[in-house]
């Protein structure tokens, strides 16, 4: 084998090595909120909050982001970290900095919930999007109040970077947490009070 041929390959090899590595595939979940919560006027309750991992209910459990700004070659950014577990933890984060009491058993509110979107579409900018089934419920079984938190985010950034995916999710999941404390009926279930 003549050396320009052999160069050729290694040049070859060396850029498909390159490209595999550049994928986003397979990345631990972290938590890098670029916003603040926005809570407005809350009714504080001093009630013992405890919180259930969430569960993930999407279809594509690995699927977090995706590169689309070449139509016919998207680019996938995937997780092997638990979304549910991740989303449980940092929403009972916000709500300890919301100032609400959140406990690990014995709560006088039970929150549950299911991550049925959890996701980045990039474009020419990053689009993040949050969607969580909750349920409030009593030590007893009883729901108070049940209903579907979002939360979106949005940035521009370079292009198919994993800081900017964890910031649009960690700020749509933030935004979320903000919306569901601002709603009087979700503070009214914290409080142990159904509709």
């Amino acid at each position: 084998m003549g050396f320009r041929l052999r160069a050729l390959l290694l040049m070859m090899c060396a850029a498909f090595a390159a490209y595999g590595a550049a994928l986003l595939e397979h990345v631990p979940l972290k938590w890098k909120p670029t916003s603040d919560l926005s809570l407005g006027t809350m009714q504080m309750t001093p009630a013992p909050i405890q919180f259930e991992a969430f569960k993930d209910a999407r279809e594509k459990p690995d699927l977090i982001g995706e590169n689309r700004e070449d139509a016919d070659k998207p680019k996938s950014v995937t997780t092997s970290d638990d979304v549910g577990a991740f989303m449980s933890t940092h929403m009972r984060e916000l709500f300890k900095q919301a100032g609400l009491n959140t406990v690990d058993s014995k709560g006088s509110v039970i929150v549950k919930g299911e991550v049925t979107k959890f996701f980045v579409r990039e474009t020419g900018t990053y689009q993040g999007e949050v969607a969580v089934h909750l349920s409030v419920v009593s030590p007893g079984g009883a729901t108070l109040w049940s209903g579907t938190a979002t939360g979106e985010a949005k940035r521009f950034g370079r292009s198919y970077k994993l800081e900017n995916y964890y910031e649009v999710l960690s700020d749509a999941t933030v935004n979320t947490v903000s919306s569901m404390l601002r709603s009087a009926e979700f503070q009214r279930a914290l409080a142990g009070q159904s509709r």
